[in-house]
Parts: C-alpha cells; sequence; structure tokens
C-alpha cells in the first residue's frame, strides 16, 4: 500500500518539475542568452525521473 502511495507522490513531483520546466524555458533562455546563467531544471526532471523509474521498478 506505501508502495503505491510512494510512486504516486513521485510521479506527480514528476509531472510537477516537467511542468516547471516546461514554465521556466522562457526564462532559462533570456539568462542564458543575456545573463550567461544556465537554470538546472534540466537536471531536475532528469533526477526525479530516474527516482520514479526506480520505484516503479520495485
Amino acid at each position: 500500500m506505501f508502495d503505491r502511495i510512494r510512486t504516486a507522490a513521485l510521479f506527480g513531483l514528476h509531472q510537477a518539475t516537467v511542468a516547471v520546466g516546461i514554465s521556466l524555458f522562457p526564462v532559462a533562455v533570456f539568462a542564458r542568452r543575456h545573463l550567461g546563467v544556465n537554470v538546472p531544471v534540466g537536471r531536475l526532471v532528469e533526477t526525479t525521473t530516474e527516482a520514479f523509474e526506480t520505484a516503479d521498478e520495485e
């Protein structure tokens, strides 16, 4: 039962990070072009993807 809750929570977290990444894309492009700063949203999405896939396999 707790495995399902954990998997559902990780799936929700993953979906939220994808939505934030899509929302912040224009900001990330602006920051990279004009300020020379990289926004590490991609790493956050990758990390949550790996966590979700690992929990899904268990």
